[in-house]
């Protein structure tokens, strides 16, 4: 190799990714994850009723054979209800993560690799968005445009933009001083080819990360939302409102809490778990600290 060749500089420069084991966060989080997504896809070919059948004959029924989670004050099935409640969960996740991770990472590239100043000013309004939580931005959109879907993915999308931002700027920051980007700028290599080719790479790892406890949160955002009423709109099933439902019935039925409330909790479970195996597999700095 020539000491003179710039793009050998850079390729020999690069840090070497190194594999860690399988930590049991990351296998019992992706398991849970894996089960609420099968649960999500199963519900588009098979439900064992109708969820949003009103049936008043068959009213608050207990668990049996034909109805396996018993039904709830309109008849409705509450397995039924279940699975298909896990769709519009994901749903509003993938969609909310997506938001922020496409609005945020990029912002805080830009944040890290631009002069200090101008970093600066894009956190300082960064700091202005991150002081309205997610909840409350949703609320006020709500109010505005009416409660939907839709509204709730936008709001929890935008409230998150901040932390995927700030994570981002400050991993952008640390690549920049490492000599593969000194070698790629001696190359003659721009900003955006910088970014593109040196730095994104570098904090995707960090981005899959926030974006698994980015989920966790969203579910949280949308079972609170719905159980406000400014979430999924019925007949729609939803966690959230199958708990704002059920609770004049706590004291005679409460399994109609139990049931989403359980998937409510192992939903944001799963992804935390997974979000900290991620974490534990791709966070150079935990090894180091071993």
């Amino acid at each position: 190799m020539s000491v003179l060749d710039p793009q050998a500089a850079v390729a020999s420069a690069a840090p070497e990714r190194r594999r860690r084991p399988i930590t049991g966060s990351l296998l019992v989080g992706g398991l849970i994850v894996a089960l609420v997504m099968g649960m999500a896809l199963l519900s588009f070919v098979w439900t064992p009723h109708d969820p949003t059948l009103v049936d008043a004959s068959v009213r608050l029924q207990k668990p049996s054979p034909e109805y396996w989670f018993g039904t709830d004050k309109f008849g409705r099935d509450v397995f039924s209800q279940i699975l298909v409640g896990s769709r519009t969960t994901l749903f509003v996740g993938f969609v909310a993560v997506g938001v922020a991770a496409v609005v945020g990472v990029p912002l805080g590239i830009v944040a890290g690799m631009a002069p200090r100043w101008f970093g600066e000013l894009l956190m300082r309004g960064n700091d202005l968005l991150l002081a309205f939580p997610a909840l409350l931005l949703a609320i006020m959109f709500a109010a505005v445009y009416g409660a939907g879907t839709l509204v709730a993915m936008i709001a929890i999308g935008i409230a998150s933009i901040p932390t995927f931002a700030r994570l981002i700027r400050g991993g952008t920051l640390q690549v920049m001083q490492t000599e593969y980007v000194t070698a790629a700028r001696a190359a003659g290599r721009g900003p955006f080819a910088i970014g593109l080719r040196h730095v994104l790479p570098n904090v995707s790892s960090l981005v899959i990360v926030q974006a698994s406890v980015g989920f966790a949160i969203a579910v949280l955002a949308e079972a609170a939302l719905s159980f406000l009423g400014f979430g999924t709109p019925p007949p729609t099933p939803s966690w959230g409102r199958m708990l704002q439902e059920s609770q004049e019935l706590l004291a005679s039925a409460p399994r109609l809490a139990v049931f989403p409330g359980v998937a409510i909790a192992v939903a944001v479970l799963g992804f935390n778990l997974l979000g900290d195996g991620l974490r534990d597999r791709f966070d150079p700095k935990l090894e180091d600290r071993r």
